[in-house]
């Protein structure tokens, strides 16, 4: 139509070549000359049908959906859009707002998107319950790097060692009730296994990395008691030479602290120094990444016919890992420690 009208062809013209008529033409026309061109391309917006469901009353479902439907009697912990339009549909009367009375489930989940309110969603947070948060860290921080300062300096003789200690509990001793089947180049590409298995219970690995050595020393346990740690202590000690500290980084657990544990300390005074981790600090703890690589290497999908199989297969993994130790090191630098701080609420 515009290009038509450029050109010089009346309007009536326009109409008959484009089949169409001339008020259509003249709009768009009066369009162009108005507004411009690229307007002219499209339609104006108008006014548009008047809205049903007023702010208040979009305000009030987004409000119910920041509450838990088990306040309101229901047994669902999250709302639904179903749950949460039917439970709207049968109180917006009492509520004062008659308009929600065909809401749908469709206009509940454009209301929410809308607030970006999620209510079907759970998304953890970390609870700062340690007033000492700051001094515990700073403290494991300044033995890391004690550890850089010492690896360094290449002290072969230095009379200190440094382990970061933790339990890693529940690994199931689970047996296979058939044989897995092998991949089948074209047909299987995995190893096939059937879905029953038998429970043989569970062990607790016990695990400490020399920081300046890269050995792990680890004992496979049933529990992780106060008496387990305190044979895990004894084998440390006979480990390192007298004359040497054993600093350890650890964690809270109880049997750290515990009685048993305190006593034993005493009949060997100044052998050991314990560094504790802050309360949800386990991210501090080296020896976390360990337990996760080996989660996600030896321990998955294992399969044992007894918990002493599994704890012989435990330490045979220790033993190939020793025989080329890691050195892990502490990879944070100091923005990445206040952005895991600021996470804490």
């Amino acid at each position: 139509m515009i290009l038509l009208y450029t050109e010089g062809v009346s309007v009536s013209e326009i109409a008959r070549q484009l089949q169409t008529n001339r008020p259509k033409i003249e709009r768009c026309i009066d369009k162009a000359l108005q507004l411009g061109v690229i307007a002219a391309l499209q339609d104006l917006p108008r006014k548009g049908k008047p809205p049903s469901l007023t702010q208040e009353a979009r305000t009030c479902v987004v409000s119910l959906a920041c509450q838990k439907p088990k306040d309101f009697g229901y047994s669902y912990e999250l709302w639904t859009t179903r749950l949460l339009s039917n439970h709207v549909k049968a109180n917006c009367k009492a509520a004062g707002y008659p308009c929600l009375k065909k809401l749908s489930r469709g206009t509940v989940s454009k209301i929410l998107t809308k607030s970006n309110v999620r209510p079907h969603k759970i998304q953890y947070y970390l609870e700062k319950r340690d007033p000492d948060f700051d001094v515990k860290m700073e403290q494991v921080l300044y033995v890391y790097k004690e550890v850089a300062i010492i690896r360094r300096s290449n002290q072969k003789d230095c009379f200190v060692a440094i382990l970061s200690y933790d339990e890693k509990p529940g690994i199931q001793a689970i047996e296979n009730t058939a044989p897995d089947l092998p991949p089948v180049p074209g047909e299987k590409p995995c190893f096939s296994r059937d879905h029953e298995y038998v429970q043989h219970g569970t062990v607790s690995l016990m695990a400490g990395i020399d920081l300046l050595h890269g050995n792990i020393h680890a004992v496979v346990v049933d529990r992780h008691r106060s008496r387990e740690f305190v044979q895990f202590l004894k084998m440390i000690d006979k480990t390192y030479q007298e004359k040497s500290k054993i600093r350890i980084i650890l964690d809270n657990h109880s049997a750290h602290i515990s009685k048993e544990t305190r006593e034993y300390l005493l009949s060997i005074p100044n052998r050991f120094e314990f560094v504790f981790t802050p309360k949800h600090g386990s991210w501090l703890n080296l020896i976390e990444s360990f337990f996760g690589k080996m989660a996600r290497t030896m321990l998955r999908g294992i399969r044992v016919t007894s918990k002493k199989e599994l704890k012989k297969r435990i330490m045979k993994y220790i033993e190939e890992v020793n025989s080329a130790p890691v050195f892990f090191k502490w990879k944070y630098n100091s923005y990445m420690v206040l952005l895991c701080l600021f996470t804490l609420v």
